[in-house]
């Protein structure tokens, strides 16, 4: 079984938000279920340049956008035990940074386009093109409408992947018709017409054989009117052939037994990661007190991921016996409000207004509480970090985050972490302060870290099901 992944970033190459690490992650897994998997991208000039002197011309060739034959050079390495195939145009892609470019229709639709004429020179003949949110949504579109009736293509299958579908690639009609060479037909209520304008995600919604989501619970979740960003009819007609599959994490990037950026390496030792905090207190200028209950964010900070909640109850969340330290970007209001706090409560809130790895795993190994209310979460990779490092999630119970923090019962001692369900302040409020008060009782704290120590979210979960798709859509013959 041949599979090609299609997606505009991965590890270790270029990351701009958690599609990266998927890609980066997921293919591997897949090799060692013995599926071969091969992956594309854009050459982007953010590429590091000791990786790009390693691309090898394959071919050049011309790509049509429109009525316009474009330059494309398809290029290939081994990396890691990978291989990846690069789509190479500097006009498209020699640019700082990989998104929000006046031209991105135009930059996107090459790039699928490129994907599917790149097929015929590669020495690899995939089943199955395996597609990645909006930036190569329109590849299903172009294989059926543009290279269907060619032999080679015929027996291709098609899988989109959903990593958040607030982004959807919306561009004009005029626009999408001009870069994709199609009449008036195509742009209808049944096809890529999307609110007076064409879309990317819905062409890929209705076009590809098999759609995918991050979580289960978000699978349920984009085909209700809340969650679906106008999306939700197209889904709930492809309910069939939508599944939801849970991210994994990459445990040897995020294992605090080999990670030289915590001041002290642990595993489940309760000890060793209060030494992480009194030396991540001693680093931020914050009282140092092994006991004190500190509450980690590592977040961006919008609207999405519950900072306005956070916002009603944060003069009263530090007026407790506890420290907040948080680490993001965002939105303009939220970085001043967080700053201000910290001014206020010098000794119970740490804002670092910035992003940087090292100090976010060391938030994670040294908290003792890791919080997520999100509005919505397609999977959610905080809360899975924060169950490596022995962090116990405060989660609003919504898409991945529903799926994998099972919240404490008193009675059974089950459970990984600590949710409510509607999206209120005061409920955040309730669930920190239980998550408190619980970390204060002895008995209970170990016996929630000792659930968590039990947890597997790795990558070889997710690829056996991937795998199991796969499989359901190729002839007996090819299996």
């Amino acid at each position: 079984m041949k599979v090609l992944f299609a997606a505009s970033e991965a590890v270790p190459f270029v990351k701009s938000g958690g599609l990266a690490d998927v890609i980066g992650s997921l293919p591997r897994a897949l090799q060692e279920q013995g599926v071969e998997v091969r992956i594309i991208l854009p050459k982007y000039e953010e590429i590091p340049m000791e990786l790009r002197q390693q691309m090898k011309l394959v071919r050049e060739f011309g790509v049509y956008v429109g009525w316009r034959n474009q330059y494309c050079g398809l290029q290939e390495m081994e990396f890691e035990g990978l291989h990846y195939y690069f789509i190479d145009n500097e006009f498209y892609f020699k640019r700082t940074g990989i998104y929000g470019y006046g031209d991105d229709a135009e930059r996107f639709v090459f790039f699928s386009r490129a994907i599917c004429e790149a097929i015929a020179y590669m020495d690899f003949e995939p089943d199955i093109i395996h597609c990645h949110d909006w930036q190569t949504g329109l590849v299903p579109f172009i294989l059926r409408n543009h290279y269907g009736h060619l032999a080679q293509y015929q027996p291709l299958r098609t899988v989109f992947t959903i990593h958040n579908l607030k982004y959807q690639g919306h561009f004009s009609q005029e626009l999408l018709q001009d870069l994709l060479g199609v009449g008036d037909s195509y742009f209808t209520a049944e096809g890529l017409e999307f609110y007076g304008g064409g879309s990317c995600m819905k062409g890929a919604l209705l076009y590809s054989d098999l759609i995918t989501t991050v979580s289960e619970s978000y699978a349920e979740e984009i085909k209700t009117a809340f969650y679906g960003e106008n999306l939700d009819g197209v889904l709930r007609a492809r309910a069939n052939e939508l599944y939801g599959i849970l991210n994994g994490l990459d445990n040897d990037f995020y294992d605090p037994m080999n990670d030289h950026r915590i001041a002290f390496k642990f595993r489940n030792s309760l000890a060793k990661k209060r030494q992480n905090k009194t030396a991540l207190q001693q680093e931020l200028g914050l009282p140092i007190g092994a006991d004190i209950p500190m509450i980690g964010l590592v977040s961006r900070l919008v609207e999405q991921k519950g900072i306005d909640l956070i916002e009603h109850i944060l003069d009263e969340l530090l007026q407790m016996d506890i420290q907040f330290v948080l680490l993001g970007t965002g939105e303009w209001k939220y970085e001043q409000m967080f700053k201000d706090a910290a001014a206020r409560y010098p000794d119970k809130m740490s804002a670092q207004i910035r992003f940087q790895e090292e100090l976010a795993h060391k938030i994670y190994a040294s908290s003792d509480m890791f919080l997520m209310p999100s509005l919505f979460e397609p999977c959610g990779l905080g809360q899975l970090i924060a169950f490596r490092y022995r962090s116990v999630p405060i989660v609003r119970e919504t898409g991945g985050l529903k799926d994998t923090v099972i919240p404490y019962n008193e009675y059974t001692g089950e459970g990984t972490g600590f949710g409510f369900a509607n999206y209120n302040a005061h409920e955040l409020l309730f669930a920190v302060k239980r998550a408190v008060e619980c970390m204060n009782e002895p008995e209970v704290w170990p016996k929630i870290i000792g659930n968590i120590a039990k947890c597997d979210f790795s990558w070889g979960q997710a690829a056996k099901k991937y795998k199991q798709l796969y499989l359901e859509l190729l002839p007996m013959e090819e299996v």
